[in-house]
């Protein structure tokens, strides 16, 4: 959906790296730590998204912790570290958003609630309920397709997982054009609140 662009992916899964690959054979795939990789990389890009895992923030393991389903952890702190090293460090040209998941807990660093998401960025992003934002576990769990990705029958990891941190790719090219102040896609339909 992003076009007029180079784009730079960094995957530590090769699973999902060579998947991505497939699909989107003219960027650039990386197989790596992206949180390493931003804090080599960072001043080589004119735009930066970060998608920590969500995990480790996400009520839903909250939940699941209090039904016994599962173990609870420590948040993933290089959420914060990412949002702390880039409004500090990211050069004054070079537009950047970190995203995740609204977490259990209050934040610690102020962001945007878009949807089922907070962001933080170093640009203005006007709040929008972006369509299909959220799409019940339920169907991820039953589906092997979610925003039009079908993942292969032998994926190789949990397809319920992959497809739960996928990002709507509304709200990815919503939130690009916002860094680029490009005109928004008619067929993008982005309900605004006022």
């Amino acid at each position: 959906m992003w076009t007029d662009c180079d784009v730079t992916a960094v995957e530590n899964e090769p699973i999902i790296a060579k998947f991505y690959k497939e699909r989107y054979p003219k960027d650039i795939v990386i197989v790596a730590d992206a949180h390493q990789y931003l804090l080599d990389h960072y001043k080589e890009f004119d735009f930066i998204w970060s998608s920590i895992p969500c995990q480790s923030h996400s009520g839903l393991r909250r939940t699941s912790v209090y039904k016994g389903q599962n173990k609870a952890i420590y948040p993933d702190m290089k959420l914060y570290e990412e949002i702390i090293f880039l409004q500090n460090f990211a050069p004054l040209d070079t537009k950047w958003v970190v995203e995740n998941v609204k977490p259990y807990y209050d934040y610690l660093i102020p962001g945007k609630e878009i949807g089922r998401h907070i962001v933080w960025s170093n640009f203005t992003i006007p709040y929008a309920e972006i369509e299909n934002d959220c799409i019940p576990i339920e169907h991820i769990k039953s589906s092997s397709e979610v925003y039009g990705v079908k993942l292969p029958k032998n994926f190789g990891i949990r397809k319920d997982q992959v497809l739960r941190n996928m990002v709507n790719p509304k709200l990815g090219l919503y939130i690009f054009n916002e860094a680029l102040k490009r005109k928004q896609p008619k067929q993008l339909q982005i309900k605004m609140e006022l």
